[in-house]
């Protein structure tokens, strides 16, 4: 079913652009948000706005990188992309393109690197995250061993299917390579349970779900067949949104429009929106429900959407 519904926007400071992902504090109203030039933002609310909270790389310079769109200053500035707290230790992660998996105390500043490689390979491609709040696991994705941000369409173009879901256990340090040879994984959500986690593929347009336990553990279904699959985020119900797209007709233009939907833990959609009338053709990375609302994230726009259900 396709909706409609009062749609607001947040705007990002004058010289931001690019909100990848969005991680809520708990018990507040605030927010943060990775942009385009490296910093992580912090959302204070209508009347204090965004101030930056911090960054991903220790050579970033603000007279460099401040308000750069230029993805060839990704390993200078760095490029915050998946974002998520674990909320009992008040540990925000980070997944930064360049920079790997990082996290940020309370004070933020400089992220601190927590993992860089998994089985003696470097991670290339840092993208989607989510926490298991009760363990503090984090499920993440290393979307090409190959490519970065700055040459991704050549991944799209040459089927790369380099890329891996990684777990990161706090307690041991250990990093776990769950899944590899993936095409383009971007998104990664875990279940309430822990007993899956989800994970998208920009590239073959598919959503896997790789069951962690029970007789099925260290296999994998196919849980969705998507146009351009992104982020998937948990519910506070145990289901999920999924931003991805879908064909506008007629089908022979071949135009694609930004949806979000709706999912429950067998696959099945319950609810798909159309923010075609907001973004145009323009991709969304991000849907996440919050508040009453639907928070939208998109790495080619310079505000947060804000969509009331």
């Amino acid at each position: 079913m396709i909706v409609s519904q009062s749609f607001s926007s947040i705007q990002l400071p004058p010289t931001a652009i690019g909100p990848e992902s969005i991680a809520f504090e708990s018990g507040t109203l605030r927010f943060y948000t990775g942009v385009s030039d490296g910093r992580i933002l912090q959302y204070n609310g209508r009347r204090d706005g965004f101030r930056t909270f911090g960054f991903t790389s220790p050579t970033r310079s603000k007279a460099v990188c401040d308000g750069t769109t230029d993805p060839e200053l990704g390993p200078i500035c760095g490029r915050p992309l998946g974002l998520k707290f674990h909320y009992r230790l008040n540990r925000l992660y980070v997944c930064d393109a360049y920079f790997g998996l990082m996290v940020l105390g309370s004070p933020g500043g400089l992220a601190t690197p927590v993992a860089n490689s998994a089985d003696g390979e470097p991670i290339r491609f840092c993208n989607g995250l989510d926490v298991h709040q009760p363990s503090g696991n984090v499920y993440f994705t290393d979307t090409s061993a190959v490519y970065t941000p700055r040459n991704f369409s050549k991944a799209l173009s040459t089927n790369d299917s380099t890329g891996r879901l990684l777990r990161y256990e706090p307690d041991s340090k250990r990093v776990t390579v769950l899944l590899k040879n993936l095409p383009g994984p971007v998104g990664a959500a875990v279940s309430q349970d822990q007993t899956y986690v989800l994970v998208s593929n920009a590239i073959s347009n598919t959503t896997l779900k790789y069951w962690l336990q029970g007789p099925r553990a260290n296999t994998y279904d196919i849980f969705q067949i998507q146009v351009r699959p992104n982020n998937i985020q948990r519910t506070v119900v145990g289901d999920f949104w999924q931003a991805a797209a879908m064909v506008r007709e007629p089908a022979q233009s071949q135009t694609l429009v930004p949806i979000g939907q709706r999912i429950n833990g067998v696959g099945m959609v319950a609810r798909t929106i159309n923010l075609e009338q907001w973004y145009g053709n323009a991709s969304i990375s991000e849907v996440q429900e919050a508040r009453g609302a639907l928070f939208i994230a998109s790495r080619l726009v310079k505000f947060i959407g804000v969509y009331r259900i």
